[in-house]
């Protein structure tokens, strides 16, 4: 038997080093870190609103985990992440770009960049935006995960039809 404090053998030691880096690591140390996702924060990003939104996100999204972003009311999911959300954007003006219900929210769609689309709140102040990959998820699906936690943002306004549209007099 040897002395007890006799050097350990080689392999001895490095099991006891690998052993103290797991310690110092944490269960999540050897599956690998991620980058923040760096975007520009919304120019109303630091609105209680945005914040009251921010809280709410869910973890996942269309199926995709949620990330950490480097900016103040912003949500990111996937690993690239594929669906983007920014609080505090400027709201829209009346437009013809369609626009959808989705759980009590309004929202404008932009397809103009397609396969990225462009999700919009209307008659919401401040607005949110969300950006959708939409060759990796689907926007739909997007933005119904996210409605709940938008819906934090009372709604001011709501989408109407053009044929619901009151034209002014000349």
């Amino acid at each position: 038997m040897p002395h007890p404090r006799a050097p350990l053998p080689r392999r001895g030691r490095r099991r006891i080093a690998l052993a103290a880096a797991l310690a110092v690591l944490g269960p999540g140390g050897l599956a690998g870190c991620t980058q923040a996702v760096a975007f520009d924060a919304g120019e109303a990003a630091s609105d209680p609103d945005c914040a009251a939104v921010v809280v709410r996100l869910p973890d996942v999204v269309a199926g995709l985990a949620e990330r950490e972003t480097n900016a103040q009311g912003t949500g990111a999911w996937g690993n690239p992440a594929a669906v983007l959300l920014r609080c505090g954007v400027e709201p829209l003006g009346p437009t013809t770009d369609r626009c959808v219900s989705v759980d009590g929210v309004d929202w404008v769609i932009d397809e103009s960049d397609a396969p990225n689309y462009r999700f919009t709140t209307y008659g919401r102040t401040p607005a949110v935006e969300v950006l959708v990959d939409n060759d990796a998820v689907s926007g739909t699906t997007a933005i119904s995960d996210l409605s709940g936690a938008v819906s934090a943002i009372p709604a001011e306004d709501g989408c109407v039809s053009v044929d619901d549209a009151t034209v002014p007099a000349n």
